[in-house]
């Protein structure tokens, strides 16, 4: 069988992504597109080392005519679901990555095009295949713990340092504009992809934020917490942001009827597996470092972040191949089910903390109430629903062009951003 036709969209990102199929059996880096030249530049000439034959694009609307199977989407975050529509409606397969859409809106429109073209979308959450927590999803599927009752994903990330190279010094980039709520799947989605379980209830808060951070042109540091009820009445905590920490934190604890799967925070690679045996609060504890247990060797070779971007881009290649192993595809209405959780946090958080019903988009009879709901921070998505960052917003002064301006001269400078009185030089 001849191999699947692969482009990327996304040269920075998606690096990771091509890095995965330039020696996949089954697959094939055909084109890549990014606006950004100095990119292109890069992966040209890594395809020439590779010696594979990648056609290089500056503009979307030629790259989406080339002749490809699927699309892997690495552009801006808050464009996915955008993109991920052109695409199918261009008979192209998708895989997104994080996030998977931006309003409820874009969640029925991606929705429906995936069910109106009959092409695979599967969602590049690569923390759901990580060692420990892909270990985890099998274990939970053997069905080790038993149905979950409580579990807490937990993703926290400072990006203080690198915020130049992440948003060139770009006042409406979509780090500057999206509240941490939306990026929320890192911490919620791997506890959703174990247990297969759907949300229909969530409530929001947030820590403080740091106006001072602000005025310097930097992300706030906050951190959005979800508590989100799951249809068998589990409750997941999901928390997610900029604390300061380093590491930074990558942790989940998932608890079943017959016990209970936990990760270690610091770093530690070890996997904690408690299971009650036939008397009650007695049992058996198993703390062990997982081993791979798909397509091992390649994907130990592979590696990005420990090996969890090859298994996404591989189980796309297999989906759209029809063999088994695509099975664990995440697919649209996970992924939606995901994203849609950190959209409506930001929503009760505003209100107050008052609980928002999480639609199962799976119906179509639900849809309608959100077709044109299109509240979220940025223009132009947001229309006339246009959200503040954070409470209170528009209260403050705006952040001056200065703070910005020096931002890219730092990033263009190839240095990592250091404290504020680098800023202010």
């Amino acid at each position: 069988m001849a191999k699947v036709k692969i482009g990327v969209f996304g040269a920075g990102r998606g690096c990771t992504m091509m890095n995965q199929l330039y020696g996949h059996p089954d697959a094939e880096l055909v084109a890549v597109c990014d606006k950004y030249v100095p990119s292109l530049e890069n992966v040209r000439k890594t395809a020439e080392e590779k010696g594979a034959n990648v056609t290089l694009y500056e503009r979307f609307e030629d790259f989406i005519q080339h002749d490809m199977d699927g699309v892997v989407l690495a552009n801006y975050a808050n464009e996915h679901a955008i993109y991920a529509v052109k695409c199918l409606e261009a008979g192209k397969h998708v895989m997104s990555e994080v996030l998977p859409c931006e309003n409820m809106a874009q969640a029925v429109e991606l929705i429906e095009a995936v069910e109106r073209t009959g092409l695979v979308y599967a969602y590049a959450e690569n923390y759901c295949y990580m060692d420990r927590t892909f270990e985890m999803w099998r274990r939970y599927r053997n069905g080790d713990i038993g149905e979950a009752t409580y579990g807490e994903g937990e993703y926290i990330h400072d990006c203080s340092s690198i915020w130049p190279q992440i948003t060139y010094g770009e006042r409406y980039h979509w780090r500057n504009r999206v509240h941490p709520f939306f990026y929320n799947t890192h911490s919620l989605g791997p506890l959703m992809a174990m247990t297969g379980l759907r949300p229909v209830k969530v409530t929001g808060i947030c820590t403080a934020p740091q106006p001072e951070l602000r005025m310097e042109g930097l992300s706030m540091n906050q951190a959005g917490i979800e508590m989100v009820e799951m249809e068998n009445g589990a409750i997941f905590k999901s928390i997610h942001g900029g604390l300061k920490r380093e590491p930074g934190s990558i942790n989940y604890e998932l608890y079943g009827k017959k016990g209970c799967m936990e990760t270690q925070r610091f770093g530690e690679e070890n996997l904690n597996v408690w299971m009650e045996g036939d008397k009650a609060c007695e049992g058996t504890l198993e703390t062990y470092i997982p081993e791979k247990f798909i397509e091992k060797e390649m994907a130990s070779r592979e590696g990005g972040h420990g090996g969890s971007d090859f298994y996404a881009t591989h189980f796309f290649v297999q989906k759209i191949l029809g063999r088994p192993q695509g099975e664990w595809v995440i697919d649209v209405y996970q992924a939606v089910s995901m994203g849609i959780c950190g959209i409506l946090a930001y929503r009760s958080f505003l209100n107050g903390g008052a609980p928002v019903e999480v639609p199962d988009l799976r119906d179509p009879a639900q849809r309608d109430k959100y077709r044109n709901d299109t509240a979220c921070t940025t223009q132009p998505a947001a229309g006339d629903q246009l959200l503040p960052v954070f409470p209170g917003e528009d209260e403050l002064p705006p952040v001056p062009d200065e703070a910005f301006d020096r931002i890219r001269r730092i990033w263009q400078a190839g240095q990592r951003y250091e404290n504020e009185q680098q800023m202010r030089d």
